[in-house]
């Protein structure tokens, strides 16, 4: 996937919560007739459901997830914020991989290995980014993309909490990201602490990027489940097309909007 398109999960990933709602529901208008059509089909047969769901979520939320999120900003400046989201982001790279591979784009996936490479050496375990400025800019592939470029349909419209928009077939590719990953096999009690706080980090760093967009969207949506709905399927599409939706019609939701579900 483009950085383009990563200023959108590139702005809610990744195993992860997609919190994400769009103020911009016109910018349909402007984009490409596949994003129009995917928009307007909402293929939403457990909407009554999925809205239970999302209320669910969205008190999960308010009580525990954005305050943490609130107190992690306050207490920890930027760049060591953006440390973490290097050392996540390297972490990543194996299930990347094997999805560059997987798509068939040998060109991005020796790109995708280059940066596992130098950020775990001289970028310090990941903590930065110095692949970046040698030119192997960051992209994301995932499990359910490489599904819909085998030319698997999303299925129905799901939503769970905490996990965020869940249609069958990329919750069945999160589970194969999950396979996927080298830290999933690594056993050892004491392991299992450094997953979970892996996994806690993805959810609070996501959600620290994104309280000021995302309390703006909830109070400015006519109807924020439909927003959150809508801004899903075009971003996936766009991710799925590597980047060719015009996200900049859409707002700001931080640089992980893929790879932090």
């Amino acid at each position: 996937m483009s950085l383009q398109n990563e200023k959108i999960w590139s702005r809610l990933r990744r195993g992860g919560l997609v919190l994400a709602a769009s103020i911009m529901l016109a910018a349909c208008a402007t984009t490409s007739p596949a994003a129009v059509q995917a928009a307007n089909d909402v293929n939403d047969p457990l909407e009554e459901v999925n809205r239970v769901m999302f209320g669910i979520h969205n008190v999960a939320d308010k009580a525990v997830i954005a305050p943490v999120a609130r107190v992690y900003r306050f207490a920890i400046p930027e760049p060591g914020r953006k440390g973490v989201r290097n050392v996540l982001r390297n972490l990543n790279s194996p299930v990347i991989l094997a999805n560059d591979v997987l798509q068939g784009e040998g060109e991005r996936a020796g790109t995708t290995l280059a940066r596992f490479l130098i950020n775990s050496t001289v970028g310090v375990l990941g903590l930065f980014d110095p692949a970046t400025d040698m030119g192997f800019e960051r992209h994301f592939e995932d499990f359910g993309q490489t599904l819909a470029v085998h030319g698997m349909s999303e299925g129905p419209y799901l939503f769970l909490p905490i996990f965020g928009p869940s249609p069958p077939r990329d919750l069945l590719g999160r589970f194969v990201d999950v396979a996927m990953d080298p830290i999933t096999w690594v056993g050892g009690e004491d392991f299992q602490y450094f997953k979970y706080g892996r996994t806690a980090l993805q959810v609070i760093e996501f959600r620290a990027q994104n309280l000021d967009t995302l309390d703006e969207i909830e109070r400015t949506s006519i109807d924020y489940y439909a927003a959150v709905r809508s801004l899903y399927r075009q971003s996936r599409d766009g991710a799925i097309r590597n980047g060719e939706f015009d996200f900049e019609e859409l707002p700001d939701l931080g640089d992980d909007f893929e790879d932090d579900f």
